[in-house]
């Protein structure tokens, strides 16, 4: 099973920032942003090469602070989002901004592993998407499989979405909403849905999870008590428009049908304490990735609520008498969930989990000692659903 092997990377620093590289579907590529009060923070370009097992890396500099979240343009592969700490006056506020990474850092400055980064360049500033009367930032979100123009910032209460021109070099505030409430009410996560022309928008406060209509900005649902307590994360089925995941500090994965948000459709209860991240698989559904702070991934097979809950549809008159029997009997019955693989190489809380753009079998997570494990979904498991 060497095939299955985790390859582990070691950043010097704490992080809690990862991405795929959405605009690059040939090479594998993740995106971490480093965590570090002392020194000048980094984004680590990693480039996974799978048939060696081998990591290269190379590092831009992000002198503006630490970095809380990252996302990477769908349009272009040079440009991506941070959210930062800065400090000033010995207060801290959350910014964000968006970046170009140096034009020449991919012309021979992939070093092996073992070297240490000689002058890294920094991260080109393209424009700011905040504003102080806005508060802090939590993230930005990229309109999915765009052509990059348009990313909408959750800032304290605020929903802001932003248009960016061709350069991403100026940033025009189009439309926002406000979350009420009594007490100080913050979103602290969100997921533009890819469905519905990508008018709709989902976001997280406290234990509430809110469905946004974008062309109105108002909110077209209100799932309460999502969780029992802090809801951290969202995602949305890449093929199941109405279908929407959601983690939390209740130690639970919830699944959502958003036409009926009484009870969700199925729970998880596998982890041992906070979930920090869930993601969809994006072309396999049933696939789905969760990290906590028990230093635990966990791969689920959540087939029963997946877009092909019988199995792949097979041609009947390519099969044998005995495989026809068996696919009558698949037929009849939806596929079991199940948890695939629980994943152990973390020693800290795993902050984020994602899949690469260019590998559907392949996915990186992230925890906040700066280990970044790169892992495939299991081989007999590969073959089982492509089969």
């Amino acid at each position: 099973m060497e095939d299955d092997a985790p390859v582990i990377y070691g950043l010097e620093f704490q992080a809690r920032a990862l991405t795929a590289q959405t605009a690059e579907t040939d090479a594998i590529r993740f995106l971490v942003g480093t965590q570090s009060l002392k020194f000048d923070n980094q984004i680590h370009i990693i480039d996974f090469d799978d048939e060696n097992d081998i990591i290269n890396k190379s590092v831009a500099l992000h002198q503006a602070g630490e970095i809380r979240h990252i996302a990477a343009s769908p349009a272009d592969k040079s440009v991506l989002t941070t959210c930062y700490n800065k400090t000033s006056d010995s207060r801290v506020a959350t910014c964000a901004a968006v970046w170009r990474i140096p034009k020449d850092w991919e012309a021979g400055s992939h070093e092996s592993p073992d070297d240490s980064s000689h002058n890294p360049q920094s991260l080109e500033l393209l424009c700011h998407l905040d504003n102080i009367a806005h508060g802090n930032t939590a993230c930005v979100l990229w309109e999915p499989m765009s052509d990059g123009k348009r990313v909408i910032t959750l800032a304290d209460n605020h929903l802001l979405l932003w248009d960016l021109q061709q350069s991403s070099t100026q940033a025009t505030l189009s439309s926002s909403a406000t979350l009420e409430g009594k007490g100080q009410i913050k979103f602290t996560s969100g997921k533009w849905s890819p469905h519905h022309n990508c008018s709709q928008l989902a976001t997280a406060n406290d234990t509430a999870i809110r469905g946004w209509d974008l062309r109105s900005m108002s909110q077209i649902y209100c799932i309460e008590n999502a969780h029992g307590q802090l809801v951290r994360d969202l995602d949305f089925n890449p093929n199941k428009q109405y279908y929407l995941a959601s983690c939390g500090d209740d130690c639970k994965v919830r699944f959502w049908d958003v036409r009926s948000i009484n009870e969700p459709v199925k729970s998880l209860e596998e982890h041992s304490h906070w979930v920090w991240s869930v993601r969809y698989n994006h072309s396999h559904d049933q696939l789905v990735l969760t990290g906590s702070s028990d230093s635990r991934v966990i791969l689920s097979n959540m087939v029963s609520i997946s877009s092909e809950p019988f199995g792949h549809l097979v041609d009947e008159d390519e099969l044998s008498d005995a495989e026809e029997s068996h696919q009558e009997e698949r037929n009849r019955a939806p596929l079991q969930d199940s948890i695939i693989a629980t994943y152990e190489e973390h020693e800290d809380s795993v902050y984020a989990v994602e899949w690469s753009s260019a590998d559907p079998w392949l996915f990186a997570s992230l925890s906040y000692d700066g280990r970044l494990v790169i892992n495939r979904v299991p081989r007999a498991l590969k073959y089982r659903i492509l089969l």
